[in-house]
């Protein structure tokens, strides 16, 4: 016996220590619901890590989009105006001092003096312009773009570690129950497939594989009504019908372990659906009666 979805075998992705395995056997489990969750402490503190980087990236692609704020502009445009007037008082004192020089009123060293005065004050003109242009600016293409690579790099490690720690929890890929629970918390478990954690499965329809002997292989086809009978159940039959034949010939997957059985014949596996509201223990081992030429 198996639900329709068969066994489901949920596993961890990643090695680690079980704090929890909050469901039983029998319990009913929604999709996404959680079935498992590793200790996952460091894998949040990564993750917390890598979201405090990407904003941090972003702030600098705002920054560089953006430039300068309005306040840092328009401290440079007035350094720029308080320059150029500082410019303008040392030209006219250096024009003054050159006439006093030529009539004789002063010496060369007085004029030279104010000259020297005019060229830092045309120094400094020049570089509040500089400056200002600078902060006035768009961003340059090129530092636009490394400011986007490293916000995309930012993200994409951040959602390298969302990835991680959404492995540290094991989540029901259906709606079903929760057939067996293989660990529970405290124990350490592998990222190999072979050690789950919980099985879970989808009970609105059980099925049966059943194992036709190859003697009676060009008898079975879809469709035709079937019932099944357990030891447990006396002489309870519960109806179905063939859904699928297999395509290849294999070995026997159920031995009786009667003296008689010959274990060298090959089988055909075909899978009966029983009729809805059939329910039996997901494994239990049934005799399976297929009717030839009663089909539907």
């Amino acid at each position: 016996m198996e639900p329709v979805s068969e066994e489901i075998k949920i596993a961890s992705e990643i090695a680690g220590r079980l704090r929890s395995v909050p469901v039983e056997e029998g319990d009913r489990v929604r999709r996404g619901q959680v079935l498992a969750e590793l200790s996952n402490d460091d894998y949040r503190a990564r993750r917390d890590s890598a979201a405090a980087e990407l904003a941090m990236k972003e702030a600098e692609l705002r920054r560089v989009v953006n430039g300068s704020r309005d306040q840092e502009r328009r401290e440079a445009w007035a350094a720029v105006t308080e320059a150029e007037a500082v410019l303008e008082n040392t030209e006219a004192e250096m024009q003054r001092h050159d006439t006093l020089f030529r009539s004789g009123d002063i010496s060369r060293t007085d004029a030279e003096r104010a000259e020297r005065e005019y060229n830092v004050a045309k120094a400094r003109y020049d570089a509040a312009k500089q400056h200002h242009a600078f902060v006035d600016a768009a961003a340059r293409e090129e530092d636009r773009s490394r400011a986007e690579a490293d916000v995309a790099l930012a993200r994409a490690r951040l959602n390298e570690a969302e990835a991680t720690l959404a492995k540290t929890i094991a989540r029901s890929p259906i709606n079903g129950i929760v057939l067996r629970k293989y660990r529970k918390a405290g124990e350490s478990v592998s990222d190999k497939p072979d050690t789950p954690v919980v099985s879970v499965g989808d009970p609105s329809v059980w099925r049966v594989r059943v194992d036709v002997d190859e003697t009676d292989v060009a008898r079975v086809r879809v469709g035709q009504r079937a019932y099944v009978t357990a030891d447990a159940y006396g002489d309870r039959k519960v109806w179905g019908r063939v859904v699928r034949v297999g395509e290849i010939l294999g070995r026997k997957n159920v031995r009786t372990e009667e003296p008689t059985e010959r274990v060298d014949t090959k089988i055909l596996e075909t899978l009966v659906e029983l009729d809805k509201g059939a329910a039996l223990p997901a494994g239990l081992r049934v005799d399976a009666y297929i009717i030839p030429g009663e089909e539907r």
